[in-house]
């Protein structure tokens, strides 16, 4: 139940914010810096997460779980207090070094607490549901908090839900580890949150407020590169590596960490594009009509996945995902206005139940089974940080790619609807949102034109789709033929440095 609560957590405030962000902004202000309620908590999540997994390894699971969730408590009750978009900002940085513990940490004590995957598959998939059905319910509780009390009460009511967690893990999970005193890698975990902060900057950044081709991007990237290099080398000769690089000889944490990285990529643009497909394209605004099916979906798979998995070999398992992934990807790039709501909605459940929501619990079960115990924190660390890079990098390639066919677009528009035909110096021709957010403002035909052209761009744009769930099947064709069995008691005793106990 702790571990659950702790999964609530993190999943209710990545949605329960988006709905209250009106009101964050008509009290607090600050309009154009409001992306960076979600950039920070991202930053900061994403780049210490391989540092908790470390951590949990060296320390304790149940220490560093109890510490990722004081850290987030106390972000929460610091975004409660903000009164600037900037305090509200650094507040969410505190909450986010929690969350990077919090959701790889869950489920490393999963797989430390139940040797038997049958018992851990289960459990995997059900936290995957609670995560998802949270992940739903947060908007509806969100808009209801923010009216009904005030938006603070969206951050403060993660303290009784996480001191519930914090207690019950503290009370119900004893743990012992051998008395050693391990040496933390500084450099090494300086260098992956620099590494980590500087790429996903520059991949939020480039081609929305700032040009690829700018001095900041490429010295951002540099930086990025020279701090990885710089990482591996640390990491091969630290008696305590943050990630140990024998880790990728296992073929399994290789290729695993390669799916999820796609997967990622695909989960990520496709969230980000279809609502807006679904809206601009298809004339849906209910856009709850898209999400549930997608995160409902989901959680099906996940489940599914769990109560599976045991039985069937792990790469001719990820194989099948791919394989739907690239059915799905093809389905979409031949989209069109004229596609029933329904077809598209059975494309988008096909997503979820037959690719998202199984990789997430079977990448986290594949890797936590192939690897000693003492490696558990670490490695599933791992997938989620490279679910998560992919994501940043699978939405910001599909920006580029949508961006530079609706900017074409608007450039023929111009000349052919004779739109920039004022007389007035300040008008500006409109661009395809502004047209197909406001359709009874334009001509017929301008609408029918933007709206052709946001599907063109939209569909060229899940060429990438298709581009990863191709790496991935390739990816998941390496991880070699094991299927995930029980872990063995006394190796387990043998290997480990730390023991869970209920």
């Amino acid at each position: 139940m702790s571990i659950a609560l702790g999964l609530v957590l993190t999943a209710l405030d990545h949605t329960i914010v988006s709905a209250s962000v009106n009101k964050i902004i008509d009290d607090i202000g600050g309009l154009d810096r409001v992306t960076w309620i979600y950039t920070t908590y991202a930053l900061a999540g994403t780049s210490t997460m391989l540092i908790f997994g470390k951590l949990s390894d060296l320390f304790g699971r149940k220490t560093l779980y109890l510490v990722s969730i004081g850290i987030f408590l106390l972000g929460s009750a610091l975004c409660g207090t903000a009164q600037t978009m900037e305090q509200l900002s650094i507040y969410r940085v505190i909450q986010g070094i929690g969350s990077g513990g919090i959701f790889p940490i869950s489920f490393s004590l999963i797989y430390t607490l139940y040797t038997d995957p049958k018992e851990s598959g289960k459990l995997s998939g059900i936290f995957g549901a609670v995560f998802g059905l949270s992940s739903i319910a947060g908007p509806q509780i969100g808009m209801w908090i923010s009216e009904t009390l005030s938006w603070r009460w969206c951050f403060y009511i993660n303290l009784p839900i996480g001191i519930l967690s914090f207690a019950a893990l503290l009370l119900t999970l004893r743990e012992s580890r051998a008395e050693t005193k391990p040496k933390i890698d500084v450099l090494g975990a300086i260098l992956i949150v620099i590494a980590t902060v500087c790429s996903m900057i520059a991949l939020e950044l480039g081609g929305n407020n700032v040009s690829w081709t700018s001095w900041k991007i490429i010295a951002l990237f540099g930086i990025s590169v020279l701090a990885v290099i710089s990482f591996f080398m640390v990491e091969r000769r630290a008696m305590e590596p943050i990630l140990p690089l024998k880790l990728f000889k296992n073929r399994m944490v290789t290729g695993t960490s390669i799916v999820v990285f796609c997967q990622g990529a695909m989960m990520f643009a496709a969230m980000t594009y279809l609502p807006l497909y679904t809206n601009y394209v298809l004339g849906e605004s209910r856009l709850n009509l898209l999400l549930t099916p997608l995160m409902l979906s989901m959680i099906i798979g996940s489940v599914l996945m769990g109560l599976i998995l045991t039985r069937f070999q792990i790469r001719t398992v990820m194989v099948v995902n791919m394989v739907v992934g690239i059915v799905v990807s093809s389905l979409f790039m031949s989209l069109s206005p004229a596609v029933p709501f329904w077809q598209f909605i059975g494309m988008v459940v096909l997503l979820g139940l037959g690719v998202l929501g199984p990789l997430n619990s079977l990448s986290q079960n594949a890797v936590a089974y192939s690897v000693e115990e003492r490696f558990i924190g670490i490695s599933s660390s791992l997938v989620g940080f490279c679910r998560s890079m992919g994501g940043v990098m699978g939405a910001s390639i599909m920006a580029v790619i949508v961006n530079s066919q609706i900017t074409a677009s608007v450039e023929t528009a111009i000349t052919r609807f004779n739109l920039n035909s004022s007389s007035n110096p300040s008008y500006h021709p409109p661009d395809a949102e502004t047209v197909l957010r406001y359709k009874d403002r334009f001509e017929p035909e301008l609408v029918s034109y933007f709206t052709h052209a946001m599907d063109h761009a939209i569909t060229q744009g899940f060429v990438l789709l298709l581009g990863f769930s191709v790496l991935g099947a390739i990816a998941a064709l390496t991880v070699g033929s094991m299927k995930i069995k029980k872990r063995s008691e006394e190796a387990s005793r043998a290997k480990t440095s730390s023991r869970l106990e209920i």
